[in-house]
């Protein structure tokens, strides 16, 4: 196969998806984030809001209630397998890495598609950089956006935990780590690509 496909993991309000954006758009090929959940609904016949609330209906249920349930959870009056969901979203990622060029945003992507050559990156930034960032972006206090970004990495990183067998955000999965903050959005993503280039994981 010889498309690029760049998996873009990220701590929450970090950029990633901004980065991933970027990255799709200096090399003219398609990005998914919004759009794959999208393509996975409809694909997999479920509501867009159903399937979106994936990673976070992880988060909902400790360890011991989401096994009773024998993964089953409940949403919008009917139970949903999330092992279903997570096997639709997996047939729809590794479509879109068939069809052709993609930027994928999250959804352990990276780990669904470890048997093709891909380039695997994650995307953090210290806690203050991503504290001020989601001041700025949500319009909260210091104290809800420190709360809400460590209830937002503790849902990615459950989620991505459990369908992988790995460890979210572990550098030993990827092949680049970067910090955001050292060359923001723009720059970022020209390091990505520069580094995917010299590697041989982006044909463009």
């Amino acid at each position: 196969m010889q498309h690029t496909i760049i998996n873009v993991g990220r701590s929450f309000g970090s950029g990633g998806g901004y980065i991933g954006q970027a990255v799709a758009q200096k090399l003219g090929i398609p990005f998914y984030d919004n759009e794959l959940i999208s393509k996975a609904a409809e694909e997999s016949g479920y509501s867009k809001d159903l399937f979106a609330g994936g990673e976070r209906k992880r988060s909902i249920f400790s360890t011991s209630s989401f096994f009773s349930l024998g993964r089953m959870s409940y949403m919008d009056g009917a139970y949903v397998n999330e092992d279903v969901l997570f096997q639709a979203q997996s047939e729809v990622i590794r479509s879109i890495a068939e069809k052709g060029d993609a930027v994928i945003i999250g959804r352990c992507a990276d780990y669904i598609l470890r048997d093709l050559p891909c380039l695997n990156v994650f995307i953090s930034g210290p806690e203050q950089y991503r504290i001020q960032r989601l001041m700025k972006s949500e319009k909260l206090s210091a104290e809800q956006a420190e709360k809400l970004m460590h209830r937002k990495d503790h849902t990615r990183e459950t989620y991505y935990n459990f369908y992988t067998f790995g460890a979210w955000g572990q550098a030993s999965n990827y092949h680049l780590c970067l910090d955001s903050s050292v060359l923001g959005i723009e720059g970022t993503a020209d390091y990505i690509i520069d580094f995917g280039r010299r590697a041989g994981l982006i044909r463009k």
